[in-house]
């Protein structure tokens, strides 16, 4: 940890800080400071040393780890932050985590998954060096049947966490995609449990995977033409860690807020999502059957009108967009 911890001071600090400070504040030894600035630069960091002065970082290469975060985040905030190189799924961790008992706002984020999940039980690629792929721990004080908000909700969190750390907006392909330039850029799987005695939430897993510094020529063959990133639709790399962080913030106040500030996160849905007002196929399982979207009810549901009459709204399934995620 002393690595990381270095680094923050180094990072917030932005001037030259003595080892005799570092050490002290840390209650470390002056070698255990000369091992991390060591380990820092082996890192890639550009950490320059002066006589009398001591260290200052320079600069650095784009990266995603324990220290980038420790240094946006802070302590109090780290304590309840997991950062893993690699792991197979950050939500099948965080579900470890959650069965031990860990609290609300506990977070998993991974450099890289080897088994990272999607909606339907698909994969979802998930390369080191290219995204941001994070779990959230919440336990709202709500029934069941109301937790189907959640992902609705965390689509607008993400979204605010995306431009805030980017400066543009994504728009939301119903239920749970978000998009720029109609390409999936990133996906949202939430999972639960329910006591089954009282019927009650014990938890709610919601994990977030973000491209962002992919290019076209990134993706499997089978995600070409569907998925894209925030640097093919910006142009610049994206600082991962700067938008992990934003992403904690965001559950941070996505927590605080639901249930009851949901109608706040409803009205922010229904001027992202970009499904209403389009042709759309509705999948249950080999049956297809194509419809007019046209809005968003009260419970995120999406209404739409089907071409031989009929109308319904759907609270989950699959919903396919002309002209979106390579649908024709």
């Amino acid at each position: 940890m002393t690595k990381d911890t270095v680094f923050a001071i180094l990072k917030n600090e932005g001037a030259y800080v003595s080892g005799e400070r570092i050490s002290g504040r840390l209650g470390v030894s002056r070698a255990a400071v000369n091992a991390a600035i060591k380990a820092l630069r082996e890192d890639g960091y550009d950490i320059e040393s002066a006589t009398n002065r001591g260290y200052l970082l320079r600069g650095g290469p784009e990266k995603l780890n324990a220290g980038e975060l420790l240094a946006r985040l802070g302590e109090e905030r780290m304590r309840r932050v997991v950062f893993l190189d690699t792991v197979d799924s950050t939500n099948t961790y965080l579900r470890s985590l959650a069965l031990s008992g860990a609290p609300e706002g506990q977070i998993a984020v991974a450099g890289r998954q080897t088994g990272g999940r999607g909606r339907l039980g698909r994969a979802f690629s998930s390369p080191e060096g290219m995204g941001v792929y994070l779990s959230a721990l919440l336990r709202p004080d709500c029934r069941p049947e109301e937790v189907s908000a959640v992902t609705g909700c965390t689509a607008v969190a993400m979204a605010d966490a995306v431009q805030n750390a980017c400066g543009v907006r994504p728009g939301v392909k119903w239920v749970n995609d978000l998009l720029l330039d109609g390409k999936k850029i990133a996906g949202i799987l939430t999972e639960l449990s329910v006591e089954g005695e009282s019927g009650s939430v014990q938890y709610v897993i919601v994990g977030v995977g973000v491209n962002c510094n992919q290019l076209a020529g990134d993706f499997p063959g089978e995600l070409a033409g569907v998925a894209g990133s925030v640097r093919m639709h910006t142009g610049e790399t994206v600082c991962r860690a700067d938008l992990a962080a934003e992403m904690i913030a965001a559950f941070d106040v996505l927590a605080e807020a639901y249930p009851a500030g949901r109608a706040d996160y409803l009205a922010a849905y229904r001027q992202d999502c970009v499904t209403p007002g389009n042709t759309v196929t509705v999948r249950r399982g080999e049956q297809e059957r194509e419809a007019f979207a046209e809005g968003i009810g009260e419970d995120f549901g999406l209404r739409v009108r089907y071409a031989g009459g009929g109308r319904e709204t759907l609270s989950g399934g699959e919903v396919s967009v002309r002209g979106l995620l390579g649908y024709v």
